[in-house]
């Protein structure tokens, strides 16, 4: 699991027919944790400029309760206090 931040969100109205209405979100993880930005699905309601858990892999299709569902990133939490994140 990484720790991240909603940076924005992406739109998709072509998509595999087990993502729909799923909202995706970019996710931004945090410095010493990993480079990359990522899309993640998110069904915790989560917000631009929130710190929020990912799980990614089999355990974010798990976590979504979408085992056949071609899901590699979700967010699963969302942190309240961020202290010493950044």
């Amino acid at each position: 699991m990484l720790i991240g931040k909603v940076i924005g969100s992406v739109v998709s109205t072509r998509k595999n027919e087990n993502l729909i209405g799923n909202k995706f979100m970019i996710v931004e993880p945090i410095k010493n944790f990993q480079e990359n930005r990522l899309v993640a699905i998110d069904n915790v309601g989560a917000g631009i400029g929130e710190y929020v858990l990912v799980a990614v892999g089999c355990a974010a299709r798990i976590g979504c309760g979408a085992e056949t569902s071609p899901i590699d990133s979700a967010i699963v939490g969302i942190i309240d206090d961020a202290t010493g994140l950044e």
